[in-house]
């Protein structure tokens, strides 16, 4: 394929394999940021000497705090190199959780983040951000173009190409939409959990009353963070007899201990798409992003 000189993809070291691939797809250039971390945590960015109109900054958010400064040293100093348009590519959006005050001085996240972004970038694509009460993601980051793309139809395929007729299972309320928009074009059972939160990793989940006896289980939520929840319903489901336990999620966040956690649930499989690379991703985002680019 032959690339556009004048658009160039600059990824991070840590996502050089996802961020390559959208170049790729996209028929754009590669570029890559240096980043050096100074012994007190700060760090130093280094993008090359001179760039094109239109810069496309490929950069998940899931070391969110160190990733938030160095994603701003980068638009800032990418705008000084000659770049004109800024295009934030973010496949896992952090911060997207917090979108009122819960109690009184808290900060809302939501808000401020995408704030922030909108100072820079003229346009964000983002892949299933976790939005709550904020019905469309250009009403938390205000940029001119806001795009969140959906995986559901890749991890849908994900289920088609698996042999049998497995039961989808939402781990809490919150995971309804995913599970609906994955479950359904296969035409396969879905059902959702109820959770108690109570803590970080302090939940009860509560499953709804069915037969789950000889089931294929396939858990579905958009982030995967301690692993928890997940852990909970998966020993509900194999004390009731489930035949296999598996996940599929969008975003494998994965804290310390999460897969432990998962693992000693029964925990089999885990399939997660590479907005956050980790050997768990196997499917790959970057036609869909480079899709939303072309209508950039």
């Amino acid at each position: 394929m032959m690339t556009n000189k004048t658009k160039l993809v600059l990824g991070f070291p840590e996502y050089r394999e996802p961020a390559g691939r959208l170049a790729t797809a996209a028929g754009f250039d590669y570029g890559e940021v240096a980043v050096h971390s100074f012994p007190d945590g700060e760090s130093l960015v280094r993008l090359p000497e001179s760039l094109p109109p239109d810069v496309v900054v490929y950069s998940s958010f899931a070391a969110a705090n160190r990733r938030l400064i160095e994603m701003e040293l980068v638009a800032a100093t990418a705008l000084g190199l000659g770049a004109e348009r800024l295009v934030l590519v973010a496949p896992y959006l952090c911060y997207m959780r917090q979108d009122k005050a819960f109690h009184a001085g808290e900060a809302v996240s939501q808000r401020i983040i995408g704030e922030l972004i909108a100072r820079r970038f003229d346009t964000l694509i983002t892949v299933d951000p976790h939005l709550h009460r904020t019905p469309r993601i250009e009403d938390a980051v205000p940029v001119r173009r806001a795009v969140a793309v959906s995986a559901a139809p890749l991890m849908a395929a994900w289920l088609g190409s698996r042999p049998g007729a497995p039961l989808v299972v939402g781990p809490d309320e919150e995971s309804a939409q995913w599970v609906r928009r994955i479950a359904e074009p296969g035409g396969y059972d879905y059902c959702v959990a109820h959770k108690d939160r109570f803590g970080d990793r302090d939940v009860r989940i509560e499953v709804p009353d069915r037969d789950y006896a000889g089931r294929d289980i396939v858990f579905v939520d958009d982030v995967v963070s301690t692993g928890h929840t997940i852990a909970q319903a998966a020993r509900e489901l194999a004390a009731r007899g489930a035949a296999s336990l598996s996940v599929l999620t969008t975003h494998a966040l994965f804290a310390e201990g999460a897969e432990a956690c998962l693992e000693a649930a029964g925990i089999a499989e885990i399939c997660s798409t590479d907005s956050i690379p980790h050997a768990s991703s196997t499917l790959h985002l970057d036609e869909l992003l480079a899709a939303a680019l072309e209508e950039h």
